[in-house]
């Protein structure tokens, strides 16, 4: 059964001299673009070039929000006050989509990073600080996030666009999460078998978790990570090997 997905990554993520991924190659195999925005990873400069590549190529531009966690790339656990966080989501939605604007495009949605997305999972306080930033900001931001999550139901309840994601290079527990990086089998990096994953998502909507059982993954963007090695490989060949399955990739915003 043939269907139409997103495809996309995270981008931006390198700072100064350190650059993490060739952006402007990974660009080429996706449809849409989870831009960091500077507090987990990313500079201005970085930021500004990843959102012309996007402009240049047709591919939407989202809000890759985070902690304010420089240091340990936004994958460390932050206990905020709901306010504050709140502020640090629209700190970084104003000056992603100030940069973009400047490019010619604009952010057209918002994924949370790392420990934030990881959290907003099941924790409706800090969800709640991320929606309320986005109806704050642009009640017309769709929000990406896990099915079944406390992001989305708190998403829906305040009336914006959701949209569901699964992840073509992470290990999925039998309850339908992800495996933790800190565990065996959280990470899928041979570019076949996360393409063959990616496939299954798309046409059967079904992942197989690591310990065998078949969990249901009702998705409509594929995310292949962007600061694993091979990504640009990866996502060349998840991006075939849909196309060959004769999965049509459209952005989704």
């Amino acid at each position: 059964m043939a269907r139409t997905i997103d495809l996309n990554s995270d981008v931006g993520e390198s700072f100064g001299r350190w650059e993490l991924v060739d952006d402007a190659a990974l660009l080429q195999a996706l449809t849409s673009a989870n831009v960091a925005c500077g507090f987990h990873a990313g500079d201005p400069l970085a930021l500004r070039r990843v959102c012309e590549v996007a402009q240049g190529l047709g591919v939407s531009v989202g809000a890759q929000v985070g902690y304010r966690d420089l240091a340990g790339f936004g994958r460390r656990y932050i206990a905020y006050e709901r306010a504050e966080l709140t502020a640090d989501v629209l700190y970084q939605l104003g000056a992603l989509d100030g940069i973009a604007r400047a490019a010619g495009t604009r952010v057209a949605y918002l994924k949370p990073h790392g420990a934030l997305y990881n959290t907003a999972v099941h924790d409706e306080e800090q969800a709640g600080a991320v929606v309320d930033a986005v109806t704050a900001y642009d009640g017309r931001l769709a929000v990406l996030g896990l099915p079944g999550s406390a992001l989305l139901a708190a998403a829906e309840r305040a009336g914006l666009r959701t949209v569901r994601e699964a992840f073509a290079d992470r290990g999925y527990t039998a309850a339908g999460t992800l495996v933790p990086r800190s565990e065996a089998g959280a990470l899928v990096t041979d570019p076949d078998e996360v393409a063959d994953r990616a496939v299954r998502m798309a046409v059967e909507g079904t992942v197989v978790a690591v310990d065998g059982t078949v969990v249901e993954v009702g998705a409509d963007s594929l995310c292949v990570h962007g600061d694993t090695p091979g990504a640009v490989r990866t996502a060349q060949a998840v991006n075939a090997r849909l196309r060959e399955a004769g999965v049509e990739l459209r952005a989704f915003a």
